[in-house]
Parts: C-alpha cells; structure tokens; sequence
C-alpha cells in the first residue's frame, strides 16, 4: 500500500494512508473513512494541511468530498485534529463534529492542547532550522480548534452504516475514544493502541500521560468480536486480533 492510498476494509468501510511529517519524521498516519451512496463519515483528519491528501484518499475510494456529513475525532491530539478546519472550511454544508465529552475544551481551544507545549518539544525544537521553528511555535499559539456540535460519552451506538459505537478509551488522552463497526466487526482505536507489521503494540507510552489507565482500556476490547483493528499509527491488524488484545489487557493487573 501506497502512501496516498485506501485500503478497503469491508463494503463502505476504507482505511486511509497519509504521509505525515511531523518535525523532521516521516511515517504514515491511516484515518478511516465510512461511507455509502449518500453519506461519509471519517474518523480524524490529520495535520494541518493534510485536507488535500485526504480528500484524494476519498476520492480514488469513489467518495466525493462533499458527501461527508460528519467527522469523529477520537482524541484531541494535533495529528488527529489538525486538519478540521480546512475539513468545515471546504464543506459545502454544516458538518458535525463528534468528540468525548472530556476532551471537547481542549478541541473547542478553550484549553491548551494536554501534549502541545513548547516544553515539551523544547528538545526537537533547538534542532529544527529557524522558519520550521517558528511554524511550531505559531502551532502551538494558535492549536486548530473547532465546534463539537456531537458530544459523546461511551457506549453510543452511531446510527450510520449498520451501526458505529463509541468505545470509552481514556488514557492516551481523557477524553479518548475507539469506534467499533458491527457489520464489519473493525475496531478503529485510534491510539488507544499502535501497530507494526500487523503486531498489537499496545498504547505508546512516551506519549500517553497515563498509561497504567490506557492499558486498563484495553480491556474493553476483549467484549467484541473483532475481525479487522485499525491502528492510526500502523494501520490494519488482522490476524490472532482478539489474542494480541487480551495480552496487552493482562499488563494492566
């Protein structure tokens, strides 16, 4: 799979891959995209400026961009969230915005990103050259922000597609949320956990504020019958899903 490419997971059902470089990195991000003759849904928009490789991503998919009604951010990182405004900018119509409860100020930009500090970053920013520097800076200033017009809580069953829930998540962010797609039976956990090569690596700690907390998420997962996991980072696992999933839920005790 290409770089700027889908993946079909099932019918109406497509696992998008987005180049991403993130302060000098380079790797592949996968938003999932739900669709059918009428409506689309996607799951997290990536980046700032990445709108246009998505909507090509939707477009070899057969999606037009205006057939999108809604977008779920399953958690208010910047990889996940940054591209919304250009998302509402480019509708041709009122899109809703679906998100956790928890984490709804921090994408609304009525507090700051939990992750995006320059303390945070101060390490990777002494290295950067000055215009990429001060880009980050501006970044972290002024985070993309937008409405939540759909607050969620966990355990909503979305009435799109055969039926979407919402899997309460927390510890990547508080607010974080996975999606589970009955007719397909694929889990999007967004970074509830990663991937690698089709391997279930559990959450990235680095980057996760609790981790005892995600690990305990993972638990949840085991309640589903799942066929397909879509990582955000490292896209579609599909083999011994419900095995890998069960022992990263042992870690947490």
């Amino acid at each position: 799979m290409r770089l700027g490419q889908r993946m079909k997971i099932a019918d109406g059902v497509e696992m998008l891959e987005i180049e991403m470089d993130f302060m000098g990195n380079r790797s592949a991000i996968h938003p999932t995209l739900f669709y059918d003759d009428e409506h689309a849904v996607l799951v997290d928009v990536g980046m700032p400026g990445h709108w246009e490789d998505v909507r090509s991503a939707m477009a070899r998919a057969g999606v037009p961009a205006d057939r999108l009604d809604a977008v779920i951010l399953t958690h208010q990182d910047i990889d996940h969230i940054g591209g919304i405004q250009d998302v509402l900018n480019a509708a041709s119509r009122p899109i809703d915005v679906y998100a956790h409860a928890e984490d709804q100020p921090y994408i609304e930009g009525h507090r700051q990103p939990i992750k995006l500090s320059e303390e945070r970053f101060a390490p990777v920013l002494a290295q950067l050259p000055e215009d990429a520097r001060r880009k980050f800076l501006d970044l972290i200033a002024h985070p993309p922000s937008a409405k939540v017009t759909k607050v969620v809580h966990g355990g909503e069953v979305l009435p799109w597609f055969g039926g979407i829930e919402v899997i309460f998540t927390p510890g990547h962010t508080p607010g974080h949320i996975s999606l589970y797609h009955i007719p397909s039976r694929t889990i999007i956990a967004g970074d509830a956990t990663v991937s690698q090569g089709g391997k279930v690596l559990g959450p990235m700690p680095q980057a996760t504020p609790d981790l005892p907390r995600a690990l305990e998420s993972l638990k949840q997962f085991s309640r589903y019958d799942v066929e397909n996991l879509v990582c955000y980072h490292g896209g579609l696992c599909k083999e011994r899903i419900r095995e890998q999933l069960e022992a990263l839920a042992g870690q947490a005790g």
